[in-house]
């Protein structure tokens, strides 16, 4: 959806990723308005390192370009689309730092700018990763819409980086001010978490399981997950298998040591996803041949190059509830599948995905199925 933002600086067109013009959702929210009116109206000084963390879709740093602002995002596709609504208004490339969680953060932070994130997880890893680069006069501030901030957050700010307010609320959004205390002590970051999964689960009974935060399901198995571990197709010989939205890589690391000769392909759009599902992978010892990549689905991938394709789509997207997601990842496996390759999916029962497959596959078959989930395959004819 093509949106304007008014700014302090003026009013930006901006686009999520990928573009859909069919999309109403926009690419910002009162929250990264009320945050720039209060950077304006307060005069905060902008000279110094600016670190943007969350920023939904580059609505902030492409605001804030002229500062050279540092992005810290999860997502692929936020990088994607901030780079792409920093092209729509002739920034220069470079102008904003764009890195990844996974990537070393800046040695010192003078405004540090954090859009809350669905995770409370991911935010602690996150100020703890940037805790030893904030100095006493340091300005910290988060942002979010009344229903993401709680007071679970607040306590985080506190424990982690100092005393935490917050402001009257204003369109449903409200900021978060932190003042630097750099010589408090500092919990320990719990960041990777390792368990060990339980019997009666196939291939994978007894193996290691490793999330980085902000992983869907962080500290253990989930249902969902669990119920398709024991209903994963039997292949043998060479394969060419992708794990689809991988998350922490239990299934493409099931599917691995079920048949070593299989090549798997783990892919998600969240670089912390996919550091855990290489986690994963590693710390169970795997024989064979597995690729990870941090991508936009199966964009990129061959047409025509895949054999089998599993996928447990998610159906949120930051705060909003659609299938949009699920149906690009349906698409990208038919194109990547070669003829009879197999899409497998798991989902929730009242979700209808097959539906949508029938739609896209012209077949769906129940693999399996309870009161909650079911598995669904799909032939590429």
């Amino acid at each position: 959806m093509n949106d304007r933002m008014t700014t302090p600086w003026g009013e930006l067109a901006l686009t999520r990723f990928p573009e859909d013009p069919r999309d109403r959702l926009r690419a910002w929210d009162a929250s990264d308005e009320y945050l720039l009116r209060h950077l304006a109206e307060q005069q905060t000084p902008l000279s110094g390192t600016v670190v943007v963390v969350g920023d939904r879709w580059g609505a902030l740093v492409t605001a804030l370009a002229a500062h050279q602002p540092v992005q810290i995002t999860d997502s692929c596709l936020t990088q994607e689309a901030t780079r792409a609504n920093l092209a729509r208004h002739d920034v220069e490339p470079g102008s904003v730092r764009l890195l990844t969680t996974q990537d070393p953060p800046p040695g010192r932070i003078d405004v540090l700018l954090v859009r809350v994130p669905k995770s409370l997880a991911l935010l602690e890893d996150q100020l703890l990763r940037l805790a030893p680069a904030v100095h006493e006069g340091t300005v910290v501030i988060g942002a979010g819409m009344v229903t993401e901030i709680h007071t679970s957050t607040l306590r985080l700010f506190e424990r982690i980086l100092g005393p935490t307010r917050t402001s009257l609320a204003e369109k449903k959004a409200r900021l978060i001010f932190c003042t630097p205390q750099p010589s408090q002590a500092r919990p320990a970051n719990p960041w990777p978490y390792t368990y060990t999964l339980p019997d009666g689960i196939g291939a994978v009974s007894g193996r290691t399981v490793v999330n980085h935060a902000g992983v869907f399901c962080a500290d253990r198995l989930d249902i969902g997950t669990r119920f398709f571990l024991g209903h994963l197709p039997q292949g043998k010989g060479a394969q060419r298998v992708v794990d689809l939205g991988c998350g922490n890589g239990v299934v493409g690391t099931a599917v691995a040591l079920a048949n070593p000769e299989a090549e798997v392909l783990f892919v998600d759009e969240s670089f912390q996803a996919v550091a855990s599902a290489e986690a994963t992978y590693r710390a169970n010892g795997v024989q064979g041949h597995a690729e990870f990549r941090v991508g936009d689905g199966l964009a990129g991938v061959p047409a025509g190059s895949v054999d089998l394709v599993l996928n447990n789509p998610p159906f949120h997207s930051h705060q909003a509830t659609t299938d949009a997601t699920a149906w690009r990842m349906f698409t990208g496996a038919r194109r990547a599948l070669r003829p009879g390759g197999e899409l497998w999916v798991i989902g929730n029962r009242h979700l209808g995905y097959h539906v949508k497959l029938r739609r896209m596959f012209g077949n769906s078959q129940l693999v399996a199925g309870d009161p909650k989930f079911v598995v669904l395959r799909a032939v590429k004819r």
